[in-house]
């Protein structure tokens, strides 16, 4: 519901105009990803999916950082010779608990399930789970002295956060690799030029809820459709994809939506669109 304020001791949710505002909220520990961050990225985004009226999110973190990553708590645990899966994931990593997902990796893939675009504002440090979880956006909005880092082999890992499925439709194999090999340490600056960043600006958030905002003007049914084409792209053949740009189209056309847009352009003016309802 617009003007909404949800605060838990993880993340909160603003809602205004359609364009929700979450944030990560644990301050004290730059955003770092515990076991009440994965159920709250989780929740969050199971929520958002079926919000009403939801046209756009812009997903950040308070304080200094965007998300440091996986709580050190849990690489003490792996130090001591407990299972990796003994922490932020119930019931184990092979445990597919949401859909093709274990729980951790659903922390970011729940952002591309949400039917409305979703751009992650990214400013201080994105390592390991807190860098995949920005790949998680349709866009990300970086300053250009953030740090980011596939840092998961400095703890002797692999990125299991559905990392390896999201890198390697926005970068080049070989610099995949060779983050992922090394776990180097690298800028906003860069991330744009190599790919990882759609816009490098000074001030994420407030570039990001701008665009959110322009996004949330637009035929929300064909801002939906769009994702939706746009996410199997990269998992379907051409024909398939071919035949779903028709099938949305020809779905969209003489709509309510597509009408008042075009009746908007053609009397400039500014179009009032109707909520997506299912």
């Amino acid at each position: 519901m617009d003007g909404a304020v949800e605060v838990n001791e993880r993340i909160s949710v603003t809602i205004e105009n359609g364009v929700a505002d979450v944030r990560l909220v644990r301050t004290d520990k730059m955003n770092a990803l515990d076991d009440a961050m994965f159920s709250a990225l989780v929740a969050t985004g199971e929520r958002l999916k079926s919000e009403p009226g939801l046209r756009a999110v812009v997903l950040s973190g308070e304080g200094r950082a965007f998300c440091a990553g996986l709580d050190m708590g849990n690489f003490g645990r792996m130090a001591q010779g407990r299972r990796a899966d003994a922490g932020p994931v119930e019931g184990g990593l092979d445990d597919r608990s949401h859909g093709i997902a274990n729980r951790a990796q659903y922390a970011v893939w729940v952002w591309r399930d949400i039917p409305v675009p979703v751009i992650a504002a990214v400013h201080g440090v994105a390592f390991g789970g807190g860098f995949q979880l920005m790949l998680g956006a349709d866009m990300r909005f970086v300053t250009p002295d953030a740090r980011l880092a596939v840092l998961e082999i400095k703890w002797g890992l692999v990125p299991d956060m559905a990392g390896t499925q999201l890198m390697r439709h926005l970068v080049r194999e070989d610099i995949v690799r060779e983050l992922t090999y090394t776990g180097r340490i690298f800028t906003g600056e860069e991330a744009g030029r190599i790919g990882f960043a759609t816009r490098v600006c000074a001030d994420p958030r407030a570039e990001a809820l701008a665009v959110a905002r322009e996004i949330a003007g637009k035929n929300p049914h064909a801002v939906r459709a769009s994702k939706r084409i746009l996410n199997n792209a990269v998992l379907t053949d051409p024909g398939t994809g071919l035949l779903q740009e028709t099938e949305e189209q020809v779905a969209l056309i003489g709509s309510p939506n597509q009408v008042e847009a075009v009746m908007a352009n053609l009397q400039k003016r500014d179009p009032v669109f109707s909520d997506v309802t299912d």
